[in-house]
């Protein structure tokens, strides 16, 4: 192999963060090409040649130096890794030659072609393929998500563990099973042909979407965002949009979700790891060039004549993400989004964040009447935002003693830091203190 030549500035102390970016940046786009080549039934067999391409580069490049162009490097060495595995493997023997010859020729596994595409912004079909395969129906809705998340996006199984908060074990176990039903269902690595691609398409989204809430609001545990997960959910809407095979209307609002979401995503969370509402977040400090992005695929979403829950919810965050100050936001745009989210898919959360925008739009009295219909609702029982925002609404009518006890309800049932320690502000702001952590 060619000597590389050392980039400059890259100390070798240095190399071991620089191999867990390329991995995360490359290692799916090569993953997608090997499992083409290959077939979906050697998937794991693609993972084992990307792996060890980026254990030989913390091998070799803190004693010979990181290649000037190390994406270009890791394709070389998993080139000649994956021919190795064809020429070892007894179950390539019937079609050795056109395997080998798809490695050695392949413009994707090209490395001055696979370096020059890790710096544009042209779709690579193949990870479109890889997706899809991830999403496939005959694979369980945990699974999609850990199985994207991994041969996608490059998460290793640990961080999809703490991304999920859930055993390294477990996630292994459910990563196995996914790509078994893969192999046992003869999955195709292949987008669905136009006829089909409306289901599969809205199950790529779904996972998607999971993904980027998962990542905006943690489910349990210290830590109440996770911005990898947000990107990541926002980087495969983005190379669906620019795929004119997946660029519907609503992959377009999907897209604009995230965009208008993220740009605010810094300023949730202060600098000693407190919750910051809506209302007190410094809108200098959110992201304008998302949120203007945000508005060009939102205007490209309304080319259909389908109208799907994410046009709606897409709306309501560009009506927050657009509104100068908290005052100005148009309250009443938001209920009409919710109110026809409600004809469309009639949801108790929906009718949640509903009651909240109409304490906005015309009281809190009017937001505590919608808030107690929803009492009765199973599914919100063990969901700490209903008693926070009866809360919320008692507090301003000036109902502190049942607002505290709103507060303290809600803080029992919250499961992220972040959350309880601002309803402890919250209760102390009612003067009745909080019951000791558990």
């Amino acid at each position: 192999m060619q000597q590389p030549v050392r980039a400059a500035g890259v100390a070798s102390t240095d190399v071991p963060r620089l191999v867990e970016h390329l991995f995360r940046r490359d290692s799916g786009r090569m993953l997608a090409t090997l499992t083409r080549i290959f077939g979906p039934e050697h998937l794991e067999l693609a993972e084992d040649v990307v792996q060890d391409a980026l254990i030989q580069a913390l091998k070799h490049w803190p004693v010979s130096g990181v290649p000037a162009n190390p994406s270009a490097w890791l394709v070389q060495v998993a080139k000649r890794r994956a021919l190795d595995v064809v020429r070892r493997e007894r179950s390539f023997d019937t079609r050795q030659a056109d395997v080998r010859a798809a490695l050695e020729q392949d413009p994707a596994l090209s490395p001055d072609e696979f370096a020059h595409t890790a710096l544009s912004s042209e779709p690579w079909d193949d990870q479109l393929r890889m997706i899809f395969m991830c999403s496939h129906p005959d694979v369980s809705l945990e699974g999609r998500v850990a199985l994207t998340l991994k041969l996608v996006g490059g998460f290793s199984v640990a961080e999809i563990a703490r991304a999920f908060l859930a055993d390294e074990g477990a996630i292994f176990q459910r990563l196995v099973r996914a790509k078994r039903r893969i192999r046992e269902s003869r999955v195709p690595f292949a987008v669905p042909a136009p006829s089909a691609l409306g289901d599969r398409l809205d199950a790529v989204l779904e996972v998607l979407y999971l993904m980027f809430n998962e990542g905006h609001t943690a489910t349990e545990g210290e830590a109440l965002l996770r911005n990898d997960l947000c990107h990541e959910a926002a980087r495969l809407a983005s190379l669906l949009c620019s795929s004119p095979i997946t660029a519907e209307p609503r992959v377009h609002a999907l897209l604009a979700l995230f965009l208008f979401q993220g740009a605010r995503l810094e300023t949730r969370i202060d600098e000693r790891g407190k919750l910051v509402l809506l209302s007190e977040q410094d809108r200098s400090r959110w992201d304008r060039a998302m949120i203007e992005r945000g508005l060009t695929h939102l205007t490209r979403a309304a080319s259909g004549d389908r109208l799907s829950t994410y046009h709606l919810e897409a709306e309501i965050a560009s009506c927050h993400a657009t509104a100068p100050r908290y005052e100005d936001t148009d309250w009443a745009r938001i209920v009409w989004a919710y109110d026809t989210l409600l004809t469309m898919h009639p949801s108790p959360l929906v009718a949640l964040n509903r009651a909240v925008a109409l304490a906005e739009l015309q009281g809190p009295a009017a937001g505590l009447d919608a808030l107690e219909k929803l009492g009765g609702e199973a599914s919100l029982g063990r969901y700490y935002l209903l008693p926070a925002a009866r809360g919320e609404l008692l507090f301003r009518l000036g109902e502190h003693q049942r607002a505290a006890a709103a507060f303290q309800e809600a803080r029992g049932l919250a499961r992220t830091e972040p959350v309880r320690r601002f309803l402890d502000r919250r209760l102390e702001h009612c003067r009745i203190p909080s019951e000791p952590s558990v």
